[in-house]
């Protein structure tokens, strides 16, 4: 069991086991959501926060993305918290190759009832997004980043 310690975006956070150790940043296994600088990214981090922070989660970590954050499928309260960003319409579900990936059902549905993101007449996939603009970081003078 883990808790939330911050969020950076719609399908990233930070973690902190409850049995003591340093805090990791995981991202969401399965799901793509919109970037902070995109349109519906503040919402998107919004309603991650308002689901995870201060509630007790189940973490699994899958896999490490190229970036070195732990993919994971996190529960919250019994429910896939992917599955609910997606169904809210904060989240696409994601897309490999031909495959409209895990949370297709939910997205669809998300969709025709025009939640979250898919009120726009035309939400941009946020891989999409990323070819286009980049990411809403660049490096600081601190060896960090900073929003653009």
């Amino acid at each position: 069991m883990a808790r939330a310690r911050g969020i950076s975006d719609g399908d990233t956070l930070w973690v902190e086991p409850e049995a003591g150790g340093a805090p990791r940043k995981l991202r969401l296994q399965g799901v793509d959501a919109p970037e902070l600088c995109q349109s519906g990214g503040v919402a998107a981090r919004d309603a991650l926060r308002a689901l995870v922070m201060q509630r007790r989660l189940k973490v699994q970590v899958n896999y490490v993305d190229g970036y070195g954050r732990g993919l994971a499928q996190i529960e919250v309260g019994g429910q896939d918290v992917a599955s609910v960003l997606v169904s809210q319409g904060w989240a696409w579900s994601g897309r490999w190759r031909s495959s409209l990936g895990p949370y297709a059902v939910q997205e669809a549905q998300a969709r025709q009832a025009r939640l979250g993101v898919f009120a726009q007449p035309s939400p941009e996939l946020p891989r999409d997004f990323r070819r286009r603009h980049g990411s809403c970081f660049v490096p600081d003078d601190k060896g960090g980043f900073k929003r653009k």
